[in-house]
């Protein structure tokens, strides 16, 4: 087994896995994120097109699938969606905020590292 591939392998896993996870907060408690969307000026129904982004993209990401281009989409969403955590009274958004631009650099690094051998795509 090649270790430079089984940690690229592990490294998709935990970032997809965010990813999923948001899918279910996003399912289970839509209030939050509506709020949140609400306070910017957005519509609140585009709480369903990021619900299906999340879920496609981690998804795609936990199977090796187009891994490079799809860690910079990953990376510009994170960069993107920080901006609605930005709440520095609240401590709770700063970490969701500050952990965004975390999961942004692992994005980009499986963007430099590509997916490793264990992927369903290469490319």
């Amino acid at each position: 087994m090649d270790p430079r591939s089984l940690a690229l392998l592990g490294a998709r896993l935990l970032v997809a896995q965010l990813f999923l996870l948001g899918t279910a907060q996003k399912w289970l408690d839509p209030d939050q994120v509506e709020g949140l969307l609400a306070g910017r000026g957005l519509p609140e129904w585009l709480i369903w097109p990021a619900l299906v982004f999340n879920l496609v993209a981690g998804a795609m990401l936990a199977l090796g699938v187009w891994t490079r281009p799809l860690a910079l989409l990953l990376a510009a969403y994170c960069a993107v969606t920080s901006v609605f955590h930005l709440i520095p009274s609240d401590g709770w958004q700063m970490s969701i905020f500050v952990k965004n631009w975390a999961i942004a650099g692992g994005c980009l690094a499986l963007y430099a590292a590509g997916p490793g051998r264990y992927a369903l795509s290469q490319r």
